[in-house]
């Protein structure tokens, strides 16, 4: 029987201890900022971008909101953007994925200055990831390796298979163990016999997007399963990319969904924030 690693319980724990950080912050007189893009009527997306604005508030850190019409043009988007890399009292800034489909994301997350780019995607923060250099990390695969640092996991000399290969989460999340000294194999759409190697995991991080794919059967005993997927199952309820139901009595830790890497993901925004207000205060 796995031991649940509760994510909202040790985000909790992590944002109580970033909530210091702001405080010290604000008495050098500096208010860290986030202002966070979104365009169009994505349910989800409007619920993503509330849980963040709601943590900025408890935090103490100033926090915009800007809602684009689901028709906002690329020079509209582009302009505001520019508008807030000038701005003072903006030190990240994040455009909820996805956007609108004829809008290139590519673009978009080019324009953001890297020193602002609090997601990590920009191409000079990835490049800078990859040779462990980096002064922010990807949100999720961020949170990923907090969880297993809360739980006590080293990931030195372990065996890690991630599925999934996004520039999102798959690639960075890949990269990130791969510094901490483990063995990585990278999974996904095109892999042969991927049950088989999905049970060498002493850590398998289950990336893909589709409800319940990872069932008990694809898990080596013991192993600690991380879940990211976020997706609705036959009765529209969440659910991960693991069977949850099925993984539990093998693995020797999983994440549930919802609860678990999520929570993990907006605290990562957070110190990415607060670190970008400290370089740029530093700076100064």
């Amino acid at each position: 029987m796995a031991k649940i690693i509760d994510g909202k319980k040790i985000s909790g724990e992590f944002l109580e201890k970033l909530g210091a950080d702001v405080l010290s912050l604000k008495e050098k007189g500096i208010v860290p900022g986030l202002a966070v893009i979104i365009a169009g009527n994505n349910s989800a997306s409007r619920v993503y971008v509330r849980n963040k604005i709601k943590i900025c508030t408890q935090l103490g850190i100033h926090s915009e909101s800007y809602n684009l019409p689901e028709d906002v043009s690329m020079p509209e988007l582009l302009e505001l953007i520019g508008t807030l890399n000038k701005k003072e009292s903006i030190h990240g800034i994040l455009p909820q994925l996805p956007l609108p489909s004829h809008l290139d994301e590519r673009e978009v997350i080019a324009a953001i200055s890297p020193k602002k780019d609090v997601d990590a995607f920009h191409r000079e923060n990835v490049g800078a990831i990859m040779i462990g250099e980096y002064n922010f990390l990807p949100c999720t695969p961020a949170g990923v390796m907090e969880l297993l640092r809360a739980e006590g996991i080293p990931a030195q000399g372990k065996n890690c298979v991630v599925v999934g290969r996004s520039n999102i989460v798959g690639k960075p999340m890949a990269m990130l163990l791969l510094h901490e000294n483990a063995t990585v194999t990278i999974c996904h759409s095109k892999t042969k016999d991927l049950p088989a190697i999905c049970k060498t995991a002493d850590i398998l991080i289950c990336a893909i997007g589709k409800a319940k794919f990872f069932t008990g059967d694809m898990i080596n005993p013991g192993a600690v399963v991380i879940d990211v997927g976020m997706n609705r199952d036959e009765n529209g309820k969440l659910c991960g990319d693991a069977d949850f139901s099925s993984c539990e009595p093998v693995a020797g830790y999983i994440t549930p969904v919802p609860g678990g890497v999520g929570p993990m993901t907006i605290a990562m925004l957070m110190k990415n924030t607060v670190t970008a207000a400290a370089r740029r205060f530093a700076q100064d």
